[in-house]
């Protein structure tokens, strides 16, 4: 299911395999990061922490077909070769819209 031309944020939630959750937080984390040499502005990898085998990546895309590029290309072939069997079949992404974000910085004291 394609995203709309405009982008927005992609959700792509990933589910470890036995005894694989840090092998693939490993991965996740190196493949998330070449998000933004295809356009992304932002990403992240979250870990449940209720569910150790659960994680989710999103990231934030202007245009779509940016994604597409990213979802397809090499990078993302060699990660789903490398990590084959560390993650259960049926990855699912979907496009989301961004409501409300906020943030907040703290000096140390």
């Amino acid at each position: 299911m394609a995203g709309n031309a405009s982008g927005g944020k992609v959700q792509i939630p990933w589910y470890a395999t036995g005894l694989r959750g840090d092998s693939l937080q490993e991965g996740l984390s190196g493949i998330a990061r070449t998000a933004l040499n295809y356009g992304a502005t932002a990403f992240s990898v979250t870990r449940n922490r209720e569910d150790r085998y659960k994680f989710l990546l999103t990231a934030d895309f202007s245009d779509s077909a940016d994604f597409y590029k990213w979802w397809e290309g090499p990078e993302f072939q060699t990660f789903r070769i490398e990590y084959a069997g560390h993650f259960q079949l049926g990855v699912l992404y979907s496009w989301n819209d961004v409501v409300t974000t906020g943030s907040a910085s703290y000096e140390q004291v």
